[in-house]
Order: structure tokens, then C-alpha cells, then sequence
């Protein structure tokens, strides 16, 4: 009734099964592993910058160097005029510092390496984030106990979603600074925030778009 070859259906359907699933394993194995994700990526950078010291002892706020993420799209690299703000007469000539001495008597940028860096075919904004209540520490984790910056967070697909699924679990008050990286949701007798409260915070920040916020052209534009 049936062809010859029909014999080897079964044996090829076996290998198919066995290798796929562990195609599927390798596939989850690495795409979920830290090395994949670069999850404590943190690259010599030209100058040793301590966030520890700047944004946590010093409580400088992160919008006194990256000053256009309530505004742009790209949280922008402090210039070294920035910088020189202070080192000008603070420490002027510790060794550490001389990229940035050269950077300002030659006019050539210093050379930061990006940390947190996405694909090309992803899109995202700091400013649409900050300004409707998502802090820097969402993203980017403690920066200011960091004395080398790191990435804390996978920025996966994945851990995307998870965000923009449950936004509520990740906004704080309007009257909380942005940059406040030590803030917990908490009510106001301390306790875990409510669900009514959480939907709240999303109404006061107009976050009402479910089908939008995990649309693929939300992200993929």
C-alpha cells in the first residue's frame, strides 16, 4: 500500500524529535544565559569614574551629566565641559583625569564606552520612560553603589514585556524624583502598594494602552 521509502518516515521522524529537542534546549540554555544577554558587562572606560562616589556619596543627579533624558531619546554622554565644572579646581591634576584635561585643551571628546547598549532594529526612548514615572534604577539597577558601571538588567525582549505587561508594578509617584534610586512602591503605612493604587499611578501618568504597550511596532518601528 504504501511506497518504499515510507520505511524511513518513523527513523527520520525520531531523529527530527530528538534533535529538535535539543536544539530547543540550546536555544533557551544560551538565549536566556547571561553571557548572552550581557548581563555584568563592564567595559575599562578611558577614565575611572566612581557613580559610587559621584551619584551616591556626592548625590549628584544623573540628569547634571546625562542631561537630555527627560528630553531626548538618548540619554546623552556628559560633555567634558561637564566635567571640568568641577574638576577645574577639584583634584586638576590627578593622573586619573588627564584623558579629560586633553579632551578639554584638545577639543576632542573622551572616549566613553557604552554599557547599556540595544540592538539597532530596537527602539527606545528615555524620555517617554522617565517622564511617565519609570526610574533609572528600573533599567539600569543601583548606579550609584557601582564604582564601575555595569549592566544589571538583561534588556531582553523578554524582560521587556514583562515591564510594559505590568507597567504599574514599575512607576512611582509624580512628586518621587526620577532619580531617587533608592525608592520602593510602598503605601503610605508602608506596606505593599495596592493593585487600585498601581492602576492609579497608571492613569496619572496616562498609561492606558494595553494593546500598544506590547504591540511589536511599540519597540520595532
Amino acid at each position: 500500500m504504501f511506497p518504499r521509502w515510507a520505511n524511513y518516515l518513523l527513523p527520520a521522524g525520531a531523529v527530527g524529535a530528538i534533535g529538535g529537542l535539543f536544539y530547543v534546549t540550546v536555544l533557551f540554555t544560551y538565549g536566556a544565559s547571561p553571557k548572552t544577554t550581557a548581563v555584568g558587562y563592564a567595559p575599562t572606560q578611558p577614565v575611572p569614574y566612581s557613580h559610587a562616589l559621584h551619584a551616591g556619596k556626592l548625590g549628584i543627579d544623573c540628569r547634571y551629566c546625562h542631561n537630555t533624558v527627560e528630553k531626548a531619546a538618548f540619554a546623552a554622554l556628559p560633555a567634558t565641559q561637564t566635567c571640568m565644572n568641577c574638576h577645574t579646581n577639584i583634584k586638576p591634576e590627578n593622573e586619573g583625569l588627564k584623558p579629560v584635561r586633553d579632551s578639554w585643551t584638545t577639543g576632542m571628546p573622551v572616549q566613553w564606552v557604552k554599557v547599556h547598549d540595544l540592538p539597532d532594529y530596537v527602539f527606545f526612548n528615555h524620555s517617554a520612560h522617565v517622564n511617565h514615572g519609570v526610574g533609572c534604577v528600573e533599567c539600569h539597577g543601583r548606579i550609584d553603589q557601582m564604582e564601575v558601571v555595569h549592566q544589571e538588567k538583561p534588556l531582553s525582549m523578554g524582560w521587556c514585556l514583562d515591564c510594559h505587561r505590568d507597567p504599574g508594578s514599575h512607576l512611582r509617584p509624580k512628586d518621587i524624583a526620577i532619580t531617587n534610586m533608592s525608592y520602593m512602591q510602598k503605601d503610605a503605612n508602608g506596606g505593599e502598594m495596592s493593585d487600585k493604587a498601581r492602576e492609579d499611578l497608571k492613569a496619572a501618568y496616562g498609561i492606558h494602552d494595553a494593546a500598544y504597550m506590547t504591540s511589536c511596532y511599540t519597540c520595532h518601528r
